[in-house]
């Protein structure tokens, strides 16, 4: 996919914006930093995993867990409890 600097985006905006209309998708960077993407209207973005409960059922955390290695973390760190 084409990037672009900001500059370059501002002075050929309307060029730039008919190809991504005609399927040619491109990046505006700014300092070579990527900072948005321009896609046609009509494409489907692809949807994003919710980051929370994406897993629910999944998975089981034990009991235990924020024990686990209690032992082993003391040795290192000379921890007394």
């Amino acid at each position: 996919m084409r990037t672009v600097n900001i500059h370059e985006a501002k002075t050929h905006l309307s060029r730039l914006v008919e190809q991504a209309a005609a399927g040619e998708p491109f990046i505006i960077a700014k300092a070579g930093k990527p900072l948005v993407k321009v896609i046609p209207l009509d494409t489907e973005v692809a949807r994003e995993v919710p980051r929370l409960d994406f897993m629910a059922g999944q998975i089981s955390v034990p009991d235990d867990f924020d024990r686990m290695g209690q032992s082993e973390i003391e040795q290192l760190f000379g921890a007394k409890t």
